[in-house]
């Protein structure tokens, strides 16, 4: 015959003991309420009476799970009982009653009340079938003896009677803002070999331990997590990991914080769950749909892989399950001014070449594929997966590469570059510095890369055997002196040789520089001596030209303090050179007006003379040459006044007075006024020109002109 427990059922048996619980409690409070009603004694001076009231009921039956009473919470003090006038004996009966109305709805009707920030764990001490959990099993679902699935929410719950029933009084959890709260499950299905946490199910944030445990959750560490907010989490089936326990579970407290990731850095993840990397790659490959590694169930659905991650994480706050998302912040690949970054990924699509049939020498692909990528990083800040991707910086402007141990460029490409040694057709050994210039493209810069791996490499594999080998080769075409000498030819020479050699390998050559040679020390010697003797003719030329722009600047001053004579000499010479040429144009004008005049005076005579000439002829055709002759003499000593006889006339009478006397008289005659002669045709010129000078006694010495007979 089945048991009563048995016919019921289990939910049946434990609805029918809560109702009638129900019924009993509430007839227990009624009869406490008249009780306490006919009991009350009203008096004006009298305290009021402490009396337990329905509210402190419920507070005391929350601790009656080991079946006790705490009675001293009823006890009334001795001076309130005689302020109200009553007696000590007559609250006897009033406490047993209430007593066993408060006793009677805990111990019979199983009352238990929960707070408003608790939740009760219902542990079943046994079942009238006797039935225990399954194999494996912790957590009762069929009302089997043990933990109970179901908890209880606050609020009254009839029916756990104290000797089938222990609740446990919980706690609610709660995870504060800028936290998480991990879970672990103490019961459910079990993981998959190739899975290390829990699946998440749909158990509203575990609350429902019910619904976890029948639609599959798994045990162990949980996938899901909790954000902030209040939980009522059954504690028997989910031990709840928060940032205030944090230690004692292994832990510490900044895991169980949000995770941020500071401005200008990336978060490089690595996944501790999930199937496996496939062969032959180094990090799982990216996975969309699981707002960033925020939901593990959908990465691990959409088939993510455990280990280094493609994606990244940008700078912000993720809430991540540190059990399943282990990040590392790097900074972001920074690509300076003047620099390209050529991305080689490791990571990606299968490999397929873009660089075209003319570049024979590497592969370039796409972005998002393994190899190097076509497309450059031009300057900026990128946020690159830097574990599965590596970064060649390869600059874009000019950069000087020293062949030299005395310097060493910045960017320190030329570190392993040293001056030349060159063997010269007349077998000296010298050293030879090399400053090369050279300038890549930025849309070479790839091609660079996917040739020969690096920058470094382009200096040491192509650019040293190009320039050396040169170099070596020109030295033994000269003698080192013609090396020395002809410095400038061997200079235009090897930019030309470089330039060429260089654009094979998509690198332009911009220049080639001879620095310091340095020739063996014997010939030093003969090189510096022909240096002095040089710079002592250059001294002697620049003395020279001092001396010579002295003596400029001697002349020049000179000039400039005569500079105001000079000027006045030059208006002077200015002055009469106006002058003279204005008395040469008086003088012409003066001739020209004589020359007119002579002419007409010439044209006059002549016209004079023509007339006196026919006159003369008509007085010779008339009286004859002879008589005219006389007639034109005789009228001529008229005209002119012509004496015949002198005024003083000297005659020799045979006194030797005669000459003195003539002379007085001649000085008389002279002292009178009568000393000026008038020429006359036959004395032009007058006996006494001009005072002569006085003889040796003081008187003037007597000239006296005779006139001379022309007819002897």
């Amino acid at each position: 015959m089945k048991s009563f427990s048995s016919l019921l059922g289990t939910h049946k048996q434990n609805k029918v003991a809560r109702f009638a619980a129900s019924i009993a409690a509430t007839l227990a409070i009624a009869s406490l309420t008249s009780l306490t009603n006919a009991g009350s004694i009203h008096s004006a001076n009298a305290t009021p009476i402490k009396i337990t009231t329905a509210k402190e009921i419920t507070s005391e039956s929350a601790q009656l799970n080991q079946n006790t009473l705490n009675i001293p919470q009823l006890q009334i003090s001795k001076t309130q009982y005689q302020a109200a006038g009553i007696d000590g004996f007559g609250l006897v009966p009033i406490l047993l009653v209430g007593g066993f109305v408060i006793f009677v709805p805990l111990f019979f009707g199983g009352l238990v009340v929960i707070g408003e920030r608790e939740v009760g764990i219902v542990v079943r001490k046994f079942t009238l079938s006797g039935r225990g959990l399954p194999a494996g099993s912790l957590i009762a679902l069929n009302g089997e003896a043990g933990l109970q699935a179901d908890t209880l929410a606050p609020g009254w719950h009839w029916g756990y009677w104290p000797w089938q029933y222990s609740v446990k009084k919980e706690s609610v959890i709660v995870v504060p803002q800028g936290e998480i709260a991990l879970i672990v499950a103490a019961d459910g299905a079990s993981n998959p070999p190739e899975r290390i946490l829990g699946k998440i199910v749909n158990c509203e944030n575990f609350q429902d331990a019910r619904k976890f445990l029948t639609q599959g959750g798994e045990k162990g560490r949980q996938m899901s997590f909790l954000t902030a907010g209040t939980y009522r989490i059954n504690t028997a089936l989910f031990k709840v990991i928060t940032a205030a326990n944090a230690n004692a579970h292994g832990m510490t407290a900044q895991q169980l914080q949000i995770y941020e990731i500071a401005a200008e850095k990336v978060g490089i993840v690595t996944t501790l769950d999930g199937s496996a990397i496939a062969a032959g790659e180094i990090a799982g490959r990216i996975i969309n749909g699981h707002d960033n590694f925020q939901n593990g169930q959908k990465f691990i659905d959409a088939g993510g892989q455990r280990g280094l991650q493609e994606q990244v994480l940008l700078s912000g706050s993720w809430n991540l399950n540190p059990w399943l998302v282990h990040i590392e912040q790097v900074p972001m690949t920074e690509i300076p001014i003047g620099y390209v970054g050529v991305v080689i990924s490791f990571v990606g699509k299968e490999h397929q070449d873009v660089s075209g049939a003319a570049f024979t020498h590497g592969n370039l692909v796409n972005q998002g594929h393994k190899g190097v990528w076509v497309e450059p990083l031009y300057p900026g800040k990128h946020p690159l997966n830097t574990k599965v991707m590596k970064i060649e910086l390869v600059p874009t402007t000019n950069i000087v590469l020293n062949f030299t141990e005395r310097i060493t460029g910045k960017h320190g490409y030329d570190t392993n570059l040293q001056a030349l040694k060159l063997l010269s057709f007349d077998g000296f050994t010298f050293d030879l510095e090399i400053f090369q210039i050279i300038h890549i493209g930025a849309s070479d810069a790839p091609k660079v890369i996917s040739r020969l791996g690096s920058m470094q490499n382009v200096i040491d594999q192509v650019l040293r055997p190009i320039v050396g080998n040169y170099f070596r080769n020109s030295a033994q075409e000269y003698t080192i002196l013609d090396f020395l000498t002809a410095r400038s030819e061997r200079q235009v020479e090897a930019s030309e040789y470089v330039k060429s050699a260089l654009r094979a390998y998509d690198v332009q050559a911009v220049d080639s520089l001879i620095g310091l040679i340095t020739p063996p020390d014997e010939l030093m010697h003969t090189l510096t001596d022909r240096k002095i003797a040089e710079e002592k003719r250059k001294t002697y030329e620049v003395q020279q030209m001092a001396q010579t722009q002295r003596q400029q600047l001697v002349r020049e001053t000179a000039l400039a303090n005569i500079q105001e004579e000079m000027v006045e000499s030059e208006q002077s010479v200015q002055i009469a050179d106006l002058k003279a040429q204005a008395q040469i144009k008086q003088a012409n004008g003066e001739a020209e007006g004589t020359k007119l005049r002579a002419m007409a005076e010439a044209e006059g005579i002549r016209a004079t003379g023509n007339a006196k000439a026919e006159t003369y002829q008509a007085g010779v055709e008339a009286l004859g040459s002879q008589g005219y002759t006389a007639m034109q003499l005789m009228q001529i000593i008229g005209d002119r006044n012509v004496r015949l006889i002198p005024d003083v006339l000297v005659s020799g009478n045979g006194t030797n007075n005669g000459l003195v006397d003539g002379l007085l008289s001649l000085i008389l005659w002279n002292q009178t006024g009568k000393g000026e002669l008038t020429p006359t045709p036959l004395h032009p010129q007058p006996l006494v020109t001009k005072a002569q000078p006085t003889s040796e006694n003081g008187l003037p010495p007597i000239v006296v002109n005779f006139p001379v007979d022309k007819s002897n």
